[in-house]
This record gives C-alpha cells, structure tokens and sequence, in this order.
C-alpha cells in the first residue's frame, strides 16, 4: 500500500522544528519498517522555486515550494492546487495530512486520513498579537471547512475526539502520538533541583509563570535551578522572559535556546522534574517524552494535559495562572526523592503501554486499511 505521508519534515531529523515534526520523524521510521507499505513524505519549504527530493532514513521525502509567510492564504489558494496536482501524479493509495496539511488536501478524491494535532485557531486566539480574534476566526472556519470534508480523522488525545465529534461526519480513530525509542533507552543520571522545560518561547506556552515560579522557591531558600529549551517565537515576549531569567542569576536560570533531540534526551536524564504550564495543548511531546524517560511532569489542567498527567500519580495539574501552585507543586516533587523516583516509574510505565513507536505506527496502519475498506 502506497502512502502520502503529508506534513511538516525538517531537513535534518534530529533537529525538528516542534512537535508535529518530531512526532513526523518517528511515525515514519516506524511505518517505514512495516513491509507492507511504501511510503513517500510530502512536504513544503519556505522560499524553494521548485520541488527537491531527498532521502531521509531510506524513505524519499519530496519537498515543495512554500510561502516565506500567508500561510492560511497559501493552503487554500496556491499551496492547494500545488499539492493537489502533485499528490495526483504520484498516484499514492492513503493519504495521511497533518496539522496545516489537511487543509491543503481538503476536496482530494484520494483515500485520506488526517492526524489533528492542534487547533490553530485556539493557538491563535491565546497567543495574543495584532489581531488575533480576526485571524483566529479565520483560521476556525478553514479549520473547520477541512474538518468536515475528511473521511478519517486520528485523534492524538481525547482531547481533540471531544472537541471533534459534534461537528464532524468522519470515523475517528484514537492513535496516540509515539515517542522515539531514544528517550525509553536513556539513563538517568539526575542533578537534584533541576527543573527543565522544553518548549517554544511566546505567550501561548506561559514561560513567564514557569520562572516566575520558579523564582519564588530561590525567594524561599531552595536549590532549584531552571533550564529552559525552545525557541524565541515572540520576540517581545522572549526579552520579557530573558530579563526575567537574568534576574534570577546565571547560575540558577538557563536559556538554552532551541537545541536538538539528542540534548533534550540528555536534559531530561538530569531533570528532576520537567514542567510545561501552557494555557492550549493537545498531546505536548515534551510531556510524552519526559514520562518516556521516566521523569515527573506538572503540567496546566487545562485542554489535552490531563489525559496525559495523572494527577498524583505521573506528576502534578496545576492551574496555569496561579503561580503559587505551580511553585508548590514544584516543590513538593523536588524535595521528596521518593516521590519523584514513584511518579518516575508510573510515568514510564504510562509511557511504554501507549507511547512506543511500534505500537502506534500499527495501530497507524489499522487506519489505512480502514480508509481503503482492507479492514474489518
């Protein structure tokens, strides 16, 4: 079975550009493995005049050209007609659009399966910026246009099944995000008091709470240090959390900058515990990585974070806003060795029976045999 497998792709597998490409890089090695399907990703480059093909990991990755900006404007004018007159030239029998994709293959009458992994429009409307109800109102109708036009929609948390099943016709499979088999292998090899954070700088993902949190336990005497990984995307947010981070002093407060798989594999074995108090998530990597590794998480209560976290068990929910809850909860898990070692093992655990690259990527294939009527 011959599959498009649509989405962003970055150049350089160890160095994606979020989760959507991390969670890209893994799937395909993974369905690559499977004999029976051939698979060819399809993806677009930001200022290319012309369509690249390469190799990555054995699977041809065919790379077509892509707006520097109008992203939204792109996907349902030229990107779409680009995409669509290619994917009909390579004649695939599935294909499999992410994120923003499935907005480029929405009329496609090919066999199509498309993985949400967020809300753009949700993302909008919580990032702030010059207009943001506007775009984000723009971005819900396309959003939901394409939503409705497809036939099989895998949703990656319950999450994104409750905020889809009332207003759209398809069959929707539940298929976790996988985590790649690096992050089950690492060793651990902990420097107590040290939280990490791997994650996009800008208003959505609420750094700002993070430090100052963390800010309050070096107030009240205690050896914490914070490592922050991820790229600036607000600029005047990221100066705001800089300024914030100096002021905690050099050595407690570290801004790593957006940095490669390998070094978050080895942030996370030094990591007491790994933090992410965004205000809109669906199924964060980061999250499903630190379990994986078999580090505590405390996370935002809100969206898809609670179908990840247990409460007291993997970690802790917190309220977003409330910085005083998210330093206590911090606390709790870096003053108890015990504690972090339990929630360790219950987070890995967690992470071993849903997370594992096989796994999914077989459950993955369900999908396809489904979309194509080879499946009970």
């Amino acid at each position: 079975m011959k599959i498009a497998f649509v989405t962003r792709f970055p150049r350089d597998p160890d160095r994606p550009r979020g989760g959507v490409e991390a969670v890209s890089v893994t799937l395909v090695r993974a369905l690559g493995a499977l004999s029976d399907l051939e698979l060819e990703v399809v993806t677009t480059e930001p200022g290319q005049s012309s369509v690249e093909h390469d190799v990555v990991d054995g699977v041809r990755v065919h790379r077509l050209p892509g707006p520097d900006r109008g992203l939204l404007a792109d996907a349902v004018g030229p990107g779409r007609r680009r995409m669509h007159h290619f994917l009909g030239t390579l004649g695939p029998d599935v294909v499999h659009a992410h994120d923003i994709y499935g907005i480029m293959v929405k009329g496609l009458r090919i066999p199509r399966v498309f993985t949400v992994h967020g809300f753009i429009h949700a993302d909008t409307r919580v990032g702030g910026g010059r207009f943001a109800r506007l775009r984000s109102w723009l971005w819900r109708r396309y959003e939901v246009a394409a939503w409705v036009d497809q036939p099989h929609i895998i949703s990656i948390s319950p999450y994104v099944r409750e905020r889809l099943s009332r207003l759209v016709p398809a069959r929707i499979h539940d298929v976790e995000n996988p985590v790649s088999e690096a992050f089950f292998a690492g060793e651990c090899c902990e420097v107590p008091g040290t939280v990490f954070s791997a994650a996009t700088v800008e208003p959505r993902k609420n750094t700002m709470v993070l430090v100052e949190a963390v800010g309050r336990l070096l107030e009240a005497g205690r050896d914490v240090r914070l490592r922050l990984a991820g790229a600036i995307i607000d600029v005047a947010y990221g100066r705001q959390v800089e300024s914030a981070l100096r002021s905690l002093g050099a050595p407690r407060a570290s801004m790593l900058g957006a940095i490669p798989g390998s070094r978050v594999r080895e942030e996370l074995s030094r990591a007491s515990v790994f933090a992410l108090i965004s205000l809109e998530e669906n199924a964060p990597m980061g999250i499903e990585e630190a379990m994986a590794t078999g580090v505590p998480v405390v996370a935002s209560n809100r969206c898809g974070m609670p179908y990840l976290v247990r409460d007291g068990v993997s970690g802790y929910l917190v309220d977003p806003l409330d910085v005083a809850d998210v330093a206590e909860r911090l606390d709790r898990i870096l003053s108890d060795k015990p504690l972090r070692r339990e929630m360790g093992i219950r987070g890995r655990a967690i992470a071993l029976d849903r997370f594992r690259a096989e796994g999914v990527a077989l459950r993955t294939r369900d999908v396809y045999r489904i979309a194509v009527g080879k499946h009970p």
